[in-house]
């Protein structure tokens, strides 16, 4: 226990104070700051137009910390303990910058204890009532939605002349101006303005990129995500070529190749005459499906050209039967039966796939049922909705029953 001989340490208050944030690391980004490679964080937040597409209108204003790989959301938690940032003086304080705010009776001893502790004195620079905490939620974090307003909608039938193209009003002004763009433009640089202006990690915009086969048409300037009816089209040309040019998709085979079986003597006869054949549709999206499509442990990255390729037969095929539904009957008032279903999506799978072809191999909530015959898709952000509705009603019905047993207890207790 100190006594009144020990040595005082003076203790000083700086005008004005400086404003500083203090945040709560998790152990994983500890860890991760503690690399000598260690990786460059980003805060990231979508803008206005952006977030208001995507999220409810009273939420617009956060802020997410990013690193290669996860996403953490930046919370303020207040505190009722203040928390005083400390400085030391290092000898640059003098007994002319303290002020002395209390009276006292000998001025001379006070002047001289001053001077003896200048060097000793500890300054606090800054006060934070609250803290920051970094934050993940239970059903994580997706880019898919950003980027299905971010990117512009690409639908066309083959042996149609024009593509139908429906440019989201988030990025209309930007993506209108690559239709005029004389001279291709990199496609990477495109993709990368895009993930820049989504609050999720570069390693999920990713995920979510190949997730949505999407693609960057460099001549036009512009990123594109294709309709279920574009990626079926595609998915039926691509079976029917390695089907007559006898590729295997179950076994590792060469991408070029496969886009050569893509292409028929029609595509050839519209080329332009020096060796560049016209093709139904862009290569770019061709390679997008291909690279969805992927083995996982053998997708390569973004930045990467899909040379080799060989595709998971029951993951292809619940891809191949979602898309059909999605673009045969997407919505309740176009079910079809499951019969007419199954038999369709069978048609689309190679001969040897058939037994794929399966309700249970589709994804979890992936449709619903207008009557016990006929079956409708389900997108992927009413899932999340229809999950939490389910998962809320056990909860409560075990509540009521809870309450209603207590109720019956205390009800009668000379029975007991």
């Amino acid at each position: 226990m100190a006594t009144q001989g020990s040595r005082s340490i003076l203790f000083t208050n700086t005008l004005p104070q400086q404003g500083f944030r203090l945040l709560e690391l998790t152990p994983e980004l500890e860890e991760l700051l503690s690399l000598e490679d260690a990786p460059t964080l980003q805060l990231k937040s979508p803008s206005a137009a952006l977030a208001r597409a995507v999220i409810d209108p009273s939420a617009l204003e956060y802020v997410n910390l990013c690193t290669p790989t996860r996403t953490y959301r930046i919370r303020q938690v207040q505190s009722s303990n203040s928390l005083h940032i400390l400085q030391p003086s290092l000898g640059q304080i003098s007994k002319e910058d303290i002020k002395v705010v209390e009276d006292t009776d000998t001025d001379g001893e006070n002047i001289q204890s001053l001077t003896t502790l200048v060097d000793g004195t500890v300054t606090t620079i800054a006060k934070c009532g609250s803290t920051l905490e970094l934050h993940t939620p239970p059903e994580g974090f997706s880019a898919v939605p950003f980027l299905e307003k971010s990117l512009a909608f690409y639908d066309r039938r083959i042996g149609d002349e024009d593509v139908d193209v429906d440019v989201d009003m988030v990025h209309a002004d930007e993506s209108m101006d690559g239709f005029n763009t004389s001279a291709p433009v990199d496609g990477r640089t495109l993709r990368d303005q895009v993930f820049a202006d989504i609050p999720v990690s570069a390693e999920q915009c990713e995920v979510a990129w190949m997730g949505l086969c999407a693609f960057v048409d460099e001549r036009q300037g512009i990123c594109f995500r294709p309709s279920a009816r574009m990626r079926l089209t595609l998915w039926k040309r691509l079976v029917e070529g390695a089907t007559l040019q006898g590729i295997d998709l179950n076994k590792q085979f060469l991408v070029r190749d496969l886009w050569k079986s893509v292409l028929d003597d029609d595509d050839d006869m519209n080329g332009d005459g020096n060796g560049n054949v016209a093709s139904p549709f862009p290569r770019a999206l061709f390679e997008a499906v291909v690279r969805r499509l992927c083995v996982v442990d053998e997708r390569p990255a973004l930045s990467a050209e899909v040379k080799w390729a060989s595709f998971d037969k029951v993951e292809c095929a619940s891809w191949v039967g979602e898309t059909y539904l999605a673009a045969t009957a997407p919505t309740s008032t176009s079910a079809v039966s499951r019969s007419e279903f199954i038999h369709a999506w069978k048609d689309c799978l190679p001969e040897s796939w058939g037994e794929e072809a399966s309700l249970s191999k589709l994804p979890p909530g992936s449709f619903q049922n207008s009557d016990p015959t006929t079956l409708y898709y389900v997108d992927p952000s009413q899932r999340q909705q229809t999950g939490k509705a389910a998962g809320s009603a056990p909860a409560a019905a075990t509540k009521v029953k809870s309450a209603r047993n207590w109720h019956e207890l205390l009800k009668n207790p000379k029975s007991r």
